[in-house]
């Protein structure tokens, strides 16, 4: 792909002038172009945007020819607290040449329109949110997609950045069916949704308040945001649907009998995903964990039915980064910020978490979970030679990242530790994170016995996937109805079974992504069929 002139004056005028001697990266380099114009938080304005990536282990020039991706963009500033850094993120649009926006595939993650530069400005580890994602992919959740990158602006360096993909409900994001409009009848109307507790300073609107107050010994309200579809575009239908799906499992978990298995709150929700949202949220100590930052979404019937908990999100402070209500600490349960932070005000922890807690088969669950983490993804080991590996990756970008922004050894909100260098602020990572699983192992909710089965997210494996013609579906839970669907959650095909393994044959189908779903065991995958 050609550079066009412009951007090779940018880039020379660049290199020749600016105080960061930069010229090459073992990351891929961004370069966008807004014409001179400074970037407001809204609305977007147009600019160009070129990467330069050449692969793995390779060196990335800025005179190299933009390989990634090269084209339009409409691009905005983002964030609340973080926006008042030096160090900007950005949210983003592909577009066409008719100013349309353009779905584009980056770095072979699924093809989209939307989405973010992030700043990791206060992690001076530069890394939070790319391991919790990582860790959140790992234990079988979607979580949004990252790369670390150093971007040039208007022929200016700023800086290791991350890109990444935005919640939403697109093929390839969060696994459930986009929510459209006229969805107003049976099956469409039960989902999707994304639904927020989150802050307002971004533009957000309360689309309903819970008949609870969050945690004692606060007083506050739990204050719903819809994120997907947004609240100015979501049908009266479906909001009210949504709204009384939140509130009747809120009544079941307050009610006297909501350890039922049938009429509490257990059949509202996909369980598991509470609970690896809660073992993350914990193990990071996430003092915006539960309260902010907190995303929920709502499976179709077809799915499941389910109310799911995630995507994760937001945890730039949070792994030991903040001074501030117990967030440096690496004893204590976040569920209880309420009991060190609370008070009458707004954004405080909800029930939920507490409440279920004190159902000792969620505790025992919960326990097993952990258990079973521990001796894999959140072992002390695989944990530390991730975030080495990162380290190792960063090493020579965070050289330079610091030079643009030399605020190693000084304090920025809210950091709990100020280290003199980029390892040192690794090393407090790492040590801190021993100290926080270490403390968790000791005090953890419930006991775990052999006859409890721990918690599996995806108990059934796909092979081949994609396919040409058939698969292999393996590891199916008892007998009952599998089912295909199109992406509109349409069901165009299925099969009953008996055994825990079947060949299924969908050679007839068009090429193109479909979903298998197990409803009555809360099983949605995707299957996509060349």
């Amino acid at each position: 792909m050609r550079i066009s002139t412009l951007l090779v004056i940018l880039i020379i005028h660049f290199y020749s002038n600016a105080q960061v001697n930069f010229s090459s990266s073992s990351l891929p380099i961004v370069v966008i172009d807004t014409y001179g114009v400074n970037i407001p938080d809204e609305p977007k304005i147009d600019g160009l945007m070129g990467i330069i990536n050449n692969g793995p282990g390779q060196i990335n020039q800025v005179t190299d020819a933009f390989n990634e991706f090269y084209g339009q963009i409409a691009i905005e500033k983002r964030g609340s607290s973080s926006n008042s850094f030096p160090q900007k993120s950005y949210g983003l649009e592909t577009r066409g040449p008719d100013s349309i926006n353009y779905n584009v595939s980056l770095f072979n993650w699924p093809s989209d329109n939307d989405w973010i530069l992030y700043a990791p400005y206060t992690d001076k580890a530069l890394m939070r949110n790319v391991l919790t994602y990582k860790l959140g992919n790992e234990l079988g959740r979607w979580a949004p997609r990252t790369q670390f990158c150093e971007v040039v602006l208007n022929g200016n360096y700023i800086g290791v950045y991350v890109l990444m993909e935005r919640i939403k409900t697109n093929p390839g994001r969060v696994q459930i069916n986009p929510l459209h409009y006229e969805d107003t009848l049976d099956n469409h109307l039960t989902g999707g949704y994304i639904l927020k507790v989150d802050k307002t300073t971004s533009c957000g609107i309360i689309a309903w308040t819970s008949p609870y107050p969050c945690q004692t010994p606060g007083t506050g309200p739990i204050r719903f945001q819809l994120h997907d579809p947004e609240i100015d575009t979501i049908h009266p239908l479906q909001k009210a649907y949504i709204q009384d799906y939140v509130t009747d499992w809120e009544v079941a978990l307050k009610s006297n009998n909501f350890t039922d298995p049938n009429t509490g709150y257990k059949p509202y929700i996909d369980v598991g995903s509470f609970i690896d949202f809660f073992l993350i949220n914990e193990l990071s100590k996430n003092v915006d964990g539960y309260r902010i930052s907190t995303f929920l979404h709502k499976q179709r019937f077809s799915e499941g039915g389910k109310l799911v908990a995630g995507p994760l999100w937001d945890f730039n402070i949070a792994w030991g980064n903040a001074n501030y209500c117990q967030g440096g600490s690496t004893a204590g349960w976040e569920i209880n910020f309420n009991s060190v932070c609370g008070g009458g005000g707004e954004w405080q922890n909800p029930f939920w978490w507490n409440r279920m807690l004190q159902d000792p088969l969620f505790a025992n669950e919960v326990n097993c979970r952990w258990t079973t983490l521990r001796q894999s993804t959140l072992h002390d080991d695989t944990l530390i030679h991730y975030i080495d590996s990162l380290a190792l990756q960063l090493a020579e970008p965070a050289s330079r990242h610091y030079q643009k922004w030399p605020i190693l050894g000084n304090y920025v909100w809210p950091n709990n530790f100020i280290g003199q260098t980029f390892q040192a602020e690794i090393n407090y990572l790492k040590s801190w994170i021993m100290q926080r699983t270490a403390w968790m192992d000791a005090n953890m909710f419930g006991t775990c016995n052999a006859n409890q089965q721990e918690f599996s997210p995806n108990p059934i494996t796909i092979h081949p996937n994609p396919t040409t013609g058939a698969f292999q579906l393996t590891g199916l839970p008892s007998e009952g109805q599998i089912y295909i669907l199109d992406l509109s959650g349409k069901i165009i095909m299925e099969q009953k079974y008996s055994s825990p393994s079947i060949l299924i044959n969908i050679e007839e189908l068009k090429r193109g992504i479909y979903f298998i779903s197990l409803p009555n065991f809360g099983i949605y995958e995707k299957i996509i069929k060349e």
